[in-house]
């Protein structure tokens, strides 16, 4: 062989040697794809098996707090249309009967019962307790609560009354505290039951003007990640439902004294109807899932803030790996256009007051 010849197969072994190690990364990302989908599709296999049997709300109690009125009501009509027995808990009494009237009228069967119960859930706990004991010897044990009892107060926080601070966490906390200190007892002894916290974005992310309002209703998260995890082994399954603005009486009350940067952040996300947000936590809540949101702004929200808390599939807590980055990189916008918006509001009562001065 000469030399020539020598050199020239040196050089081609050279190549198909190198070649391979410039084909080595490629073959390593395939492996690893192939790796992740292989995982990912085992994981959606096995999260059935995982997740908490759903519960059938057909023959089922469901105790609905705050159910007079808004999304109480409407999800007390949801559970109804499926075959649930109901109690109505609420203060007024009026309004319980009619309350009454109109989910009777979603009945399938001529067994099914609604019964009115009037009491302050946030006052005394004795008196929840007596009351709850009372619907259970009527209609049984009680398969699913819904804490849907609360208030809402908006403005400025040095212009909200110190008393109203104190009002909306006995009402929004302590009176779901109440109901559900009533119930666990009978529900650990069976091994089985549903508690929702019926919360709101606004427990979520803290705006303008919700000062009062957001904590007495972030206080719900802390509440139910730990009871979760107390009651797991119970097969007991807590639901927090994060409802945007929804068209309810007591929304339309909120609105009379919402400050303008309050309207105008509210106003990017719109407003739900009762029944959408009822049919969307009701569905929630019997699968056993943890979070219950509604929309897209929704969805975003308790991605964002999942943090700590519980997952109720594999797949779940996935989604919420996959979709952070994104969502982040959203939210900041959000957050930027939310601060243009009250420094434009705080720019222009400013000017106004100048005008005002100068005439």
């Amino acid at each position: 062989m000469s030399s020539e010849e020598g050199l020239s197969s040196a050089i081609s072994d050279w190549l198909i040697f190198n070649s391979w190690w410039l084909l080595l990364p490629f073959v390593m990302l395939l492996v690893i794809a192939a790796f992740i989908v292989a995982f990912v599709l085992l994981l959606y296999m096995i999260s059935p098996l995982i997740s908490p049997k759903p519960l059938k709300l057909n023959g089922a109690h469901v105790v609905v707090t705050g159910g007079s009125s808004g999304i109480g009501k409407c999800i007390a009509m949801e559970c109804y249309k499926q075959g649930a027995f109901i109690t109505l808990v609420a203060r007024d009494e009026s309004k319980l009967v009619q309350a009454k009237k109109e989910v009777e009228k979603y009945a399938i069967n001529d067994k099914q019962v609604v019964l009115c119960i009037s009491v302050d859930v946030s006052k005394d706990y004795s008196q929840v307790e007596s009351v709850i004991k009372q619907a259970q010897e009527k209609l049984g044990p009680v398969d699913m609560l819904v804490n849907c009892a609360g208030t809402s107060v908006s403005g400025k926080f040095e212009e909200v009354e110190v008393d109203r601070f104190r009002k909306l966490m006995e009402v929004n906390y302590l009176g779901s505290v109440y109901p559900t200190r009533a119930v666990i007892t009978t529900m650990k002894e069976r091994r089985m039951g549903r508690i929702m916290f019926v919360s709101s974005q606004a427990g979520q992310i803290g705006l303008f003007g919700y000062t009062a309002y957001s904590p007495s209703k972030f206080a719900l998260r802390g509440l139910a990640e730990s009871l979760q995890m107390e009651m797991k082994p119970y097969n007991i399954y807590v639901t927090v439902a994060y409802p945007p603005d929804t068209d309810t009486p007591g929304l339309a009350e909120e609105n009379k004294t919402k400050p303008l940067e309050t309207k105008l952040i509210s106003e990017t996300s719109g407003v739900c109807q009762p029944e959408q947000v009822a049919k969307i936590v009701v569905k929630d809540a019997v699968q056993g899932n943890f979070n219950s949101s509604v929309g897209p702004d929704g969805y975003m929200l308790s991605a964002l803030t999942c943090g700590m808390s519980p997952v109720t599939s594999i797949t779940e807590g996935l989604q919420q790996i996959v979709t952070m980055g994104l969502f982040r990189t959203i939210a900041l916008f959000y957050l930027g256009s939310f601060d243009s918006i009250v420094r434009r509001c705080m720019i222009q009562r400013e000017q106004s007051k100048a005008a005002d001065k100068t005439e």
